[in-house]
């Protein structure tokens, strides 16, 4: 058993890159969406009838843990798999090479070797461990090691209404149903984050976390820019021209405004408090910014149209 153990640790090496599938280059961003669809896809909890899934999720953990480390993912390019032990493991490549291996006998020359009884004297382990420090142990460590499970992502859809309240929402995660609470005032592409409701971890690892991207779809009357709202009010010539009241609606209710006589389209008139409602901040909200879009009669009878015209002969 020894024998195959040391032939696997120090013939078969693993390329963390082409675990991930990914190049050299590969940037700090990339290593992280390969391993996260990776961890997911040959998770154990995924692939029950995969005896290989642990194995390769092991794998791909490891892979991440030291090519995400820019410190250890340079030793690892410098020195593969054995980075750990770069040094040593030079060394006694040096010495390898220095001594030609007798026909039949122990590839690294000396004396004989059976089954790890000796080694010029030596345990076999400690021979191995000399060279490597506790690289041995630490891969044995290694297949029991606690993971952290993959994270979770999702979107939800909003309306402009619903993200100005504060309400429950209930989604399907992997066939299980998790209740949330959206507080009032968060924004388009906000993230919310729900720590362990992400897939299982491995080993008794923790599990991993689940993050909700907030999407709120563009309302067919007020548009929004952080807490502030706008809205485009029609207005006929005549209220324009001589002023009056109209009714306005915001998110929420219906408010009276006054206009000004000679209004001109265009104007803008803001309405203090009756914008979004800040996140977080209970009880305090943005404006409600109004823009008068003044409309012109048209199909005029010929008595509204000869008033006009007086009016006009008025004025000039």
């Amino acid at each position: 058993m020894r024998i195959l153990a040391f032939y696997y640790l120090f013939m078969d090496f693993i390329d963390y890159y082409k675990v991930l599938g990914i190049d050299r280059s590969a940037s700090t961003d990339d290593i992280k969406k390969a391993y996260r669809k990776l961890a997911r896809k040959h998770h154990p909890d995924m692939n029950p009838d995969d005896p290989e899934a642990q194995h390769k999720f092991q794998q791909i953990n490891e892979a991440h843990e030291v090519l995400i480390d820019p410190e250890k993912r340079k030793k690892y390019d410098q020195y593969g798999e054995n980075w750990k032990h770069g040094a040593a493991y030079e060394q006694a490549s040096q010495s390898q090479r220095a001594q030609q291996p007798p026909p039949g006998g122990n590839p690294f020359g000396g004396g004989t070797y059976n089954s790890g009884q000796s080694f010029e004297g030596e345990d076999f382990s400690d021979f191995f461990e000399s060279i490597f420090g506790q690289r041995a142990e630490g891969r044995t460590q290694g297949r029991t090691r606690p993971y952290k499970g993959a994270d979770f992502h999702a979107e939800l859809q909003l309306s402009l209404r619903e993200a100005s309240q504060t309400h429950k929402q209930t989604l399907t995660i992997n066939d299980k149903k998790v209740r949330i609470t959206i507080p009032a005032g968060v924004d388009d592409g906000q993230e919310i984050r729900l720590k362990g409701y992400g897939d299982a971890g491995v080993n008794n690892g923790p599990a991993g976390d689940l993050y909700i991207k907030l999407r709120i779809a563009a309302d067919p009357i007020f548009k929004r820019l952080h807490s502030d709202l706008y809205i485009q009010q029609e207005i006929d010539l005549y209220t324009a021209v001589l002023g009056g009241e109209i009714t306005v609606n915001t998110l929420d209710s219906k408010v009276k405004l006054k206009v000004a006589a000679g209004t001109q389209s265009g104007t803008k008139v803001r309405l203090k408090g009756k914008g979004f409602p800040l996140y977080k901040k209970e009880g305090e909200f943005g404006d409600l910014l109004v823009t008068f879009q003044v409309t012109i009669p048209n199909h005029l009878t010929p008595e509204q149209k000869k008033l006009f015209e007086q009016l006009a002969a008025t004025i000039n």
